[in-house]
């Protein structure tokens, strides 16, 4: 399993002004974070809670499903494209990118063991979108079009300029081509695939997208490339049944979830950066950054009171941004904390040649890059104590789907119980929707015509 320390939190570590006394808390929560514990696994079953990622591990039909077409479907492809924003990306972005070989979409057939190449394209950026395309070949390219409300106008745009050169290239063929993932019943998505003929996986009811990483959205692309779905599920099981323990003293999620609330409310640490010692976990923080901004940055209270809260959350790399945000993080104002995510056993042992000895560095000679990360990851640690500056350190033995599993569902949860903690629904984001509604009606779609003439107003008064 993976492993939680959070002495660098502790006032006996970075003193009273910007510690918590760790166990002086966990104590005083005990009760609270027992019911929050008990209540999330009495409703994950219940319709309209938006729990049910809670059993997404469980899924035995969707992963039987997912792996039979990933079998009828091998050997056909030469690429995988997917179309999705959001919570229908990142998660596979940040799956794929850990647990395939570096550099994987570089690397031979035969390196690749026969699978596919994989891109993500979760953006809308005309250059790129073009770019792309202009040196894909469409004929042998899977598209996987990932949207659960079916009408994501970033998504099904991508979908319609595709769509377009597949049928162009393809004729009537092209629809083997696509396979949708969408809601079961509802959505233009799901109009338009059964019009079609495109194969589809379902995003199951009361799954928000941005912890919709384990259901088809992910693992779907997941088997396309030969990632083994059934480790990840595996870890996903083992870490929902410890996460299930109602003692915070035994339960990871909870602690941190504490943690990083108390952090926020009683020592004014607003901020949370999240810091991997691994090029492999790089775009983890980028999964992690929409689930927590996301699920947390709300405006009311669930009685419906303001409050306008919710924690900052900023990507970083270890080793990298050591030497881009670091001097920030020590001397700069004391209102973050830091999680960093280290890894015990790396796939690959490094060692540095002993060479220049006769020079200031001749001491890195039989020495490995394991060594020296570590090194850089501990030193960053203490720097920060004795800056008086908090931080919690989440420690995966390796990088596998089993772990990768368990680190994402431990956050997912984690966001879950913060949620209580702040006393807001960590599951839905009313501040997103405002800003779709202004591009519907900037794009010219059907009844936000009144919209259109009152952002057009807006827009010539901002001018």
């Amino acid at each position: 399993m993976i492993k939680f320390d959070c002495k660098n939190i502790d006032i006996q570590t970075i003193g009273f002004e910007n510690g918590l006394n760790i166990e002086e808390e966990f104590n005083n929560y005990s009760n609270q974070i027992s019911a929050i514990i008990s209540d999330l696994n009495k409703r994950k079953d219940s319709r309209g809670e938006w729990l049910q990622w809670m059993n997404l591990g469980y899924s035995e039909e969707t992963a039987w499903y997912v792996k039979e077409y990933a079998a009828m479907v091998q050997g056909r492809f030469d690429n995988i494209l997917i179309l999705g924003i959001g919570g229908s990306a990142l998660g596979g972005i940040a799956v794929t990118h850990a647990l395939l070989k570096p550099y994987w979409n570089l690397l031979s057939k035969e390196q690749r063991n026969g699978f596919p190449k994989i891109f993500f394209l979760d953006n809308i950026d005309p250059d790129a979108i073009t770019s792309l395309l202009s040196f894909m070949d469409l004929k042998k390219t899977l598209v996987n079009v990932i949207t659960k409300s079916g009408d994501t106008l970033e998504t099904m745009a991508q979908y319609m300029i595709v769509k377009d050169l597949l049928e162009k290239e393809l004729g009537d063929d092209y629809r083997k081509n696509i396979v949708a993932t969408t809601d079961m019943r509802t959505g233009i998505l799901r109009q338009i695939a059964e019009q079609e003929g495109y194969k589809t996986f379902v995003v199951p009811d009361d799954v928000g997208g941005r912890f919709s990483v384990f259901s088809a959205v992910g693992l779907l692309p997941f088997a396309l490339v030969g990632i083994d779905i059934d480790e990840i599920r595996a870890g996903i099981k083992d870490m929902d049944l410890a996460l299930k323990n109602t003692d915070i003293h035994n339960n990871v999620a909870a602690q941190n979830a504490l943690i990083h609330y108390l952090m926020d409310i009683k020592q004014g640490k607003n901020i949370t950066v999240m810091m991997p010692y691994s090029s492999r976990l790089k775009f983890v923080p980028d999964w992690f950054a929409h689930l927590w901004a996301e699920s947390l940055g709300k405006n009311e209270t669930l009685e419906g009171v303001n409050c306008h809260i919710g924690s900052t959350p900023v990507k970083a790399l270890g080793v990298t941004d050591q030497y881009s945000q670091m001097q920030l993080y020590n001397d700069g104002p004391n209102n973050k904390i830091i999680d960093f995510i280290r890894v015990e056993e790396f796939d690959n042992k490094l060692e540095i040649p002993k060479i220049f000895e006769y020079t200031g560095i001749g001491y890195l000679g039989g020495k490995t890059m394991n060594n020296l990360m570590n090194a850089e990851a501990d030193s960053t640690r203490v720097t920060l104590a004795d800056h008086s500056r908090p931080s919690v350190t989440v420690t995966l033995p390796k990088i596998d789907g089993y772990h990768i599993a368990q680190l994402l569902y431990m956050y997912e949860v984690q966001t879950a119980i913060a949620g209580a903690l702040y006393n807001v629904n960590a599951f839905n984001q009313p501040g997103v929707e405002q800003a779709k509604n202004y591009t519907y009606a900037l794009m010219g779609r059907a009844g936000y015509e009144d919209s259109a003439e009152s952002l057009k107003l807006k827009m010539s008064v901002i001018q």
